[in-house]
């Protein structure tokens, strides 16, 4: 479990609030002997001078030099300084202001906020409150907004703990740091005490989330046994991330979504991240994943990359793909934006079609089988495999039906040692391209041809679908895996 100070100028300045041993002043902090603590030490930085060499500023910059994982950082407090800088960060958030038409008088002229921990107080200020606090990770931030032809940031400024004579603004400020902490103020539960943090990242409106809610129980259930404390977070606790020592993605990927942020940060943070930001890029853009094992001869389906509906490029993708041909935009998932275009015409109305969304489009060769093999790895290790049959009268293993949830083939989970040597040293092969993250990789064999389809940064992991042979040995497995990585970080650091 990780080690946390709220550090303070003087512990006068607690008096208001509850007493707390894990609130130190900065002549605490700064006497602390190094490597006092074999986990993670997060510390919550509300020194009232943020100035350049004063004591904000170097208990941010000692706690960055001593590896703790403080809030705010250095750079924070030196973007804060120059409106240059904080401006560009606060550009990000116009449709966040924009929202504010609605929500507030505009003939209040200009107003003045001061944010706790992302919380304004006022409800229609939270969604604004919030993406400041994603931008500017601050305990404490003042800002003035101004109306001019619509609401503008005028100024942000880093705030101080209330004083002792405005009980409003303490009790705000104490239930903002109650929520962000809880450790600090609530007595305890007697529980099991764990050696790692684990955070889970999912969402209850992913259409087709990686894990479902028995699977998710199950890599809790696996973690408490192995000494971690898994616990489940969602987009809203980008600000929470470095309370962990490791993030587990069970949200569906892609690079212009909030999961690529969230490992990006954690991965900034120090923490193991499963999948990492350099798996979610390789992986969830097929034109780049196609390249990869091309240029590294993983043999895949005839591919051609295309980036117009020309009369030469469908005469080249029929030369070199012939009919049926598949077509893809570089970031689908779940069989979506795939289609089979099985004429010329066809062919010409779907490059058209998914040319709107995509500058460029993949045309691959169209191999029939009857299912679809997928080789779940970590590590460089196999761990499951499973086999995804077609669709009844169709051609995927997902059939989309406009707003309905899509239809799925059957599936069977032999062991690993059941399936062909081919199908498994290909399906490795193409892994170890991507790194040594947790993978998916889908293949396609007919006769002695073996291709790689595609390959999974974030694949699925359904209760009683690939668990089928292992059970819970398999969420074990991966529990492990992170356990072990995270020993091996806290060694790495202590040396």
């Amino acid at each position: 479990m990780a080690q946390l100070y709220v550090v303070v100028d003087d512990k006068d300045d607690w008096t208001p609030f509850f007493p707390s041993q894990d609130v130190i002043s900065f002549e605490e902090y700064i006497a602390l002997p190094a490597n006092r603590s074999k986990g993670r030490v997060r510390v919550i930085n509300c020194c009232r001078n943020s100035r350049a060499l004063g004591r904000g500023y170097y208990c941010s910059l000692l706690a960055e030099a001593r590896d703790h994982h403080v809030i705010p950082k250095i750079q924070v407090l030196n973007d804060l300084r120059r409106k240059a800088l904080w401006s560009m960060e606060a550009e990000e958030i116009q449709a966040a202001l924009d929202q504010l038409e609605t929500n507030l008088d505009s003939g209040l002229g200009t107003l003045d906020l001061t944010l706790y921990f992302g919380q304004a107080g006022v409800s229609e200020l939270e969604p604004l409150a919030r993406q400041l606090f994603d931008r500017f990770p601050i305990p404490i931030l003042e800002v003035t907004l101004k109306y001019r032809k619509g609401w503008k940031i005028e100024k942000i400024k880093q705030g101080v703990i209330p004083s002792s004579n405005d009980e409003s603004e303490q009790d705000r400020f104490a239930t903002a740091i109650d929520q962000f902490s809880t450790r600090i103020w609530r007595k305890p539960k007697a529980k099991k005490q764990f050696r790692f943090d684990l955070a889970m990242l999912v969402d209850s409106k992913d259409p087709m989330p990686p894990s479902d809610e028995d699977a998710l129980k199950k890599f809790e259930k696996a973690g408490e046994h192995l000494g971690i404390n898994v616990q489940r977070i969602t987009r809203r606790d980008f600000h929470r991330i470095a309370e962990f020592d490791a993030l587990f993605i069970r949200v569906t990927t892609n690079i212009d979504h909030y999961t690529y942020k969230f490992a990006r940060r954690a991965e900034a943070d120090g923490l193991v991240v499963i999948d990492d930001p350099q798996s979610i890029l390789r992986c969830t853009n097929k034109v780049y994943l196609a390249d990869l094992l091309k240029t590294h001869k993983v043999p895949t389906p005839n591919t051609v990359i295309v980036t117009n509906a020309s009369k030469a490029t469908v005469n080249q993708i029929k030369e070199e793909i012939g009919f049926p041909a598949v077509l893809k935009v570089p970031d689908g998932s779940f069989s979506r934006g795939v289609i089979l275009a099985n004429n010329e015409q066809e062919l010409t109305d779907s490059l058209k079609q998914l040319r709107q969304s995509s500058s460029l489009v993949l045309a691959q060769e169209y191999l029939y089988t009857e299912y679809d093999w997928r080789i779940g790895i970590i590590n460089n290790r196999p761990l499951f495999a499973c086999r995804y049959f077609m669709v009844k009268d169709h051609w995927q293993i997902y059939k989309h039906g406009g707003e309905s949830a899509p239809d799925s083939g059957d599936f069977d989970t032999p062991a690993t040692w059941q399936v062909p040597q081919k199908v498994m040293s290909v399906a490795l092969k193409a892994a170890r391209l991507i790194g040594d993250g947790f993978y998916g990789v889908d293949l396609k064999q007919t006769g002695d041809r073996v291709v790689v389809i595609e390959v999974n940064d974030n694949p699925s992991l359904d209760s009683e679908v690939e668990d089928l042979h292992l059970g819970e040995a398999l969420y074990h497995e991966i529990m492990a895996e992170f356990l072990r990585r995270m020993e091996n970080r806290r060694q790495y650091r202590l040396n």
